[in-house]
């Protein structure tokens, strides 16, 4: 009877272990991709943080320009309106203002000099 019992264990025995086998071979490579994908999420956490960076930097460089853009229509708009209103004159353009002149020295024509005798 041990020999009859041996007869029907060992197969299953041999069947077991060869499952055995394959499910720790099976476990290796899930592990191995497990790794690849921790380290893909790490690389992706990466990159999304400088994407987040740039972006920041991007925004503030597009408030920058859009505050830029609303002072310089502030400006056109109050010179147009200098211009309606007669207190600049078209002759006396804001780069020819006294404002804008170097400062007068000698052989300056905004000054004419005088010659004493």
């Amino acid at each position: 009877t041990s020999i009859l019992v041996w007869c029907t264990v060992l197969p299953v025995f041999f069947e077991q272990a060869a499952k055995n086998v394959f499910l720790e071979e099976k476990l290796q490579v899930l592990q191995q991709q497990n790794e690849d994908l921790k380290e893909q999420i790490d690389k992706n956490l990466a990159v999304s943080r400088q994407l987040s960076e740039e972006n920041a930097n991007l925004q503030v460089n597009v408030e920058k320009e859009s505050n830029e853009k609303k002072r310089l229509s502030r400006t056109n708009e109050e010179l147009l309106w200098r211009l309606q209103t007669g207190e600049l004159s078209p002759r006396m353009s804001p780069s020819s203002s006294p404002i804008h002149q170097p400062p007068s020295g000698q052989g300056s024509p905004a000054r004419p000099h005088s010659y004493h005798q």
